[in-house]
């Protein structure tokens, strides 16, 4: 009777062995969500992090991304004293899947993204909230209810910019019944193209309902191709019969392909062209009269909310002091904590802005320009 008792006992504190071994290593296993290649536990949800992976979308459509962003995103980075790891996936949403995958493996704690595709850049943020790892959707939103936070220029209102100096300089370009607006928009698989085009028409709608303005061409350009633009603009040309005052153009790699095709008619200078991203081609074309404006974004604003939000992570404090109530919706509704920065309208009378502001040089901006050009070359 004796030796089952004891039989029973030694029973019992083998199962609450086995039972106390489970906890600990589902303890640990909660404890160190990061990737594989992440053994400090401390860096799950970014706390602690040391590796931060960021991925850039393309270079086609703008030269932004490789010229402003990836110099202005590592020094930012770096300055937290973190390791930076940096793709570009230009123009495949496949292959920024695969520079993520690597990022996650290679250790990356926290992902900085700038989709190429808004809905298929959805499985990295999957991926990377199933092993514990924040991901900031950089200038442009991710269609993701797990994505952390957003840091971009307010997309309405870079829109709305672009509409108001239409409305406020439409009249020099139309003429009685001649009042035709054509609108080449971004890449539809880009959510800020779709805001941008919200705000606009939140400026332009009231016109065109009044009937001052005739909207005969409106098309979304796949991945913001500036050869497509150039066909669209032509295609516009020849189905209005040369008959075109204003062309709402999203940025300025397009608009340079459609004042391209506006020159072919001679028509550059005759029609208000829009754009935005303040690069060097934009400046000029500002400068020689062929382009109206440009949508200037002081990029290191953008890389400095990324680094502060990062930097909260790193540190294990809430980044709601970076977003201050700010937010974000995805297209199912779920609100972002975001920072939404203020864009800057650009034309002739304040070309100067971007110069002063390092953002452009002298020599970027004239080269190749007559001396004399815009009083600044």
């Amino acid at each position: 009777m004796k030796l089952f008792k004891k039989h029973r006992s030694l029973q019992a504190m083998f199962g609450a062995l086995l039972i106390a071994m489970l906890v600990v290593a589902c303890g640990n296993s909660g404890a160190n969500t990061g990737n594989p290649g992440n053994t400090n536990t401390q860096q799950a949800n970014g706390k602690g992090c040391k590796k931060v992976g960021v991925l850039l979308p393309e270079t086609a459509s703008s030269e932004r991304w490789d010229k402003k962003d990836r110099p202005l995103l590592e020094e930012k980075l770096k300055a937290l004293g973190v390791e930076v790891m940096i793709s570009n996936a230009e123009g495949n949403a496949d292959t920024q899947q695969t520079q993520a995958d690597t990022a996650l493996t290679k250790g990356a704690c926290i992902l900085v993204v700038a989709p190429f595709d808004a809905d298929k850049a959805s499985a990295i943020v999957s991926k990377a909230a199933s092993q514990g790892v924040p991901v900031v959707a950089y200038d442009r939103l991710i269609q993701s209810d797990d994505l952390n936070y957003y840091v971009s220029f307010d997309g309405v209102r870079v829109g709305e910019v672009q509409g108001q100096y239409i409305v406020d300089h439409y009249k020099e370009y139309v003429k009685g019944d001649n009042k035709n607006l054509v609108m080449i928009n971004g890449g539809e698989t880009d959510n800020n193209a779709k805001l941008f085009y919200k705000g606009a028409m939140n400026k332009l709608q009231p016109l065109i309902d009044k009937g001052e303005l005739k909207k005969v061409y409106d098309q979304f350009t796949p991945e913001w191709n500036n050869d497509t633009a150039r066909t669209e603009m032509d295609g516009a040309l020849t189905q209005s019969q040369d008959n075109v005052q204003i062309a709402y153009v999203a940025n300025d790699g397009m608009a340079n392909s459609v004042i391209a095709a506006l020159k072919a008619k001679k028509l550059n200078g005759k029609v208000l062209v829009t754009g935005q991203d303040a690069t060097a081609a934009g400046i000029q074309n500002i400068l020689l009269g062929d382009q109206m404006m440009t949508v200037y974004k002081p990029i290191v604003q953008e890389a400095q909310a990324t680094a502060d939000i990062v930097k909260a992570l790193i540190d294990g404090t809430d980044p709601k002091t970076v977003t201050k109530g700010t937010t974000e919706k995805t297209a199912s509704g779920k609100e972002i904590p975001s920072v939404l920065l203020e864009p800057i309208a650009i034309d002739k009378s304040n070309v100067k802005r971007v110069l002063d502001d390092k953002y452009l040089t002298k020599e970027e901006v004239c080269q190749n320009v007559p001396k004399g050009t815009g009083g600044i070359c």
